[in-house]
């Protein structure tokens, strides 16, 4: 088989194409997007494929016919009309320190197209070049303009904990999006793009025409590669990386799905992988964790940190759409930068409480994502758990010897107390209890073990529940009072009847925790 070409970091469609890299066909959705309406929005997380889609919709607008060539667009576009195109991707001015500096840098970026189509003294801002740039294309070609912005919200990420500097940013950028509602005649298509949703009123300003299609069923795959795709079109390469693993095909499919699918737009998609991981997966034959190798934004922990986020609590939420698909400045918790950034997705829909079901939405986003978090929540890093701990624990609950997995725990924690930060984030914990669900609540995590804390039932809420291939865990844990207290709590409450069906074991774990060592003082099991 000829080595195949990934286009990883390859973002231009023109050049993939060219290169001969691995495409996935998608544009009969580029297609109808391009005629669904004038002023369109999507958010999608990062590294999913944005740039891509912007670059696809450019070449196809400019009629660069050829490299369309044998793809699904071919059979539905006769004219292939041409037309000029402003295409921004604003990645390249984030990181301003102030609102001058930011409208300095989008001027810089619009000089680019004033070569060619000429300046004015007059427009000294942002958006004035940005309009008089747009009618001169016009006047010079007799054709309307295609705008695409991408990355639209970029400039402004950093600085979404701090309320003054967004507004003063937010200002500069709604006054440089204002022509794209004055000059909606001499615009044919205008596509914008990014992670975020701020409100039209506040960044668009008058733009109330912008056809939000992020949760539309439709285009619900137009970034990303779902299932079906890859079974279409990767299966050597499945077939390739099963081998040097020395598992089967189908066991590598679905490790790969376990890994790296599970993303859901709308609620009637089918499951979408990250791209990035999925072809970076291929090329260095590794499942690892690709999606954080830049690491969690740290605007996002700044976030959770500021909104007191209960992480143990991400699993399984169910919400009405206005708790996720809201602007993000509106928002009174992370959860919509949590699901637009891709830290969850959504899992399921009731079409009678109209509430979706929000889920981490793979291990790859779990590991990764505890990761960064681990510091923030608990003070240790993430190489504090895997150094040692990690495999002995993981290796006797793999044996189903839940004692063995105390006593590696117990040890681990007990080695701990000097870490500053393990204290204090101890010493600030609302309750002792609440701190140390988290902390398991991570460390199981990272150990690609499911768990579950504050799982509710008809007695009360079970402190932490565990799901092992052959066994589920119960857990209770007590601060005041004693491992004997915890156990007699699940019983006397019925914590482990939900689980005692199915012919599978079900353990009961009474946990004494000591604040004062800040480790595992004794266990009970049952």
């Amino acid at each position: 088989m000829t080595e195949r070409k990934y286009p990883i970091g390859i973002q231009t469609f023109s050049e993939i194409i060219r290169g001969g890299y691995l495409y996935i066909d998608k544009t009969d959705l580029v297609w109808q997007l391009a005629h669904e309406a004038k002023y369109i929005f999507l958010s999608r997380p990062r590294r999913f494929g944005k740039s891509l889609l912007s670059t696809t919709l450019e070449s196809y607008f400019v009629g660069d016919k050829d490299l369309f060539h044998g793809l699904k667009i071919s059979a539905l576009e006769e004219d292939w009309e041409q037309y000029p195109v402003i295409h921004l991707d604003l990645s390249v001015v984030k990181g301003q320190q102030d609102a001058d500096s930011l409208a300095s840098r989008l001027m810089l970026l619009l000089k680019g197209y004033g070569k060619h189509y000429g300046t004015d003294r007059d427009e000294i801002t942002p958006g004035g070049m940005l309009q008089g740039l747009i009618n001169r294309i016009v006047a010079k070609t007799g054709k309307q303009v295609v705008v695409l912005v991408d990355e639209y919200d970029a400039p402004l990420l950093d600085v979404l904990h701090e309320d003054r500097k967004l507004e003063d940013m937010r200002r500069v950028m709604q006054e440089f999006y204002s022509p794209l509602k004055a000059c909606e005649r001499n615009i044919r298509f205008c596509f914008i793009t990014g992670i975020t949703k701020f409100s039209q009123l506040s960044i668009f300003s008058t733009l109330n025409n912008l056809l939000n299609v992020s949760l539309d069923p439709r285009f619900a795959a137009i970034c990303g590669i779902t299932d079906r795709e890859m079974v279409d079109n990767m299966q050597e390469d499945v077939k390739r990386l099963a081998a040097y693993y020395g598992i089967s095909k189908e066991e590598m499919h679905k490790r790969l799905q376990q890994q790296y699918d599970g993303y859901h737009f709308s609620r009637e998609s089918e499951g979408v992988y990250n791209p990035y991981s999925l072809l970076k997966c291929f090329q260095q034959r590794d499942l690892a964790n690709y999606w954080f190798e830049s690491g969690t934004p740290t605007f996002l922990i700044r976030l959770m940190r500021q909104f007191q986020t209960d992480i143990t609590q991400l699993d399984d939420l169910e919400v009405p759409a206005s708790a996720f698909d809201q602007p993000t400045e509106n928002m009174q918790n992370a959860l919509p930068v949590l699901y637009q950034s891709g830290y969850l997705t959504l899992k399921a829909y009731d079409r009678e409480s109209l509430l979706y079901t929000l889920s981490i939405p793979n291990q790859e986003v779990r590991v990764g994502f505890i990761e960064g978090l681990m510091p923030a929540y608990t003070g240790l890093t993430s190489g504090d758990v895997q150094t040692g701990f990690a495999l002995k624990f993981w290796k006797a609950l793999k044996a189903e010897d839940i004692d063995l997995a105390m006593r590696e725990l117990q040890a681990y924690l007990a080695g701990i107390p000097y870490v500053e930060g393990f204290k204090k984030k101890l010493a600030d914990a609302a309750t002792a209890e609440g701190f140390y669900e988290y902390t398991f609540y991570l460390i199981f995590s990272m150990l690609n073990v499911y768990v579950r804390t504050q799982v509710k039932c008809a007695g009360g809420r079970i402190d932490m529940v565990v799901w092992m291939p052959q066994t589920t865990y119960v857990f209770e844990f007590k601060t005041d009072g004693t491992a004997q207290d915890a156990l007699r709590q699940i019983d006397g409450k019925g914590y482990a009847l939900p689980y005692d069906t199915g012919g599978r074991p079900v353990v009961k774990v009474g946990v004494k925790m000591n604040p004062a060592t800040r480790s595992v003082e004794n266990w009970i099991i049952a």
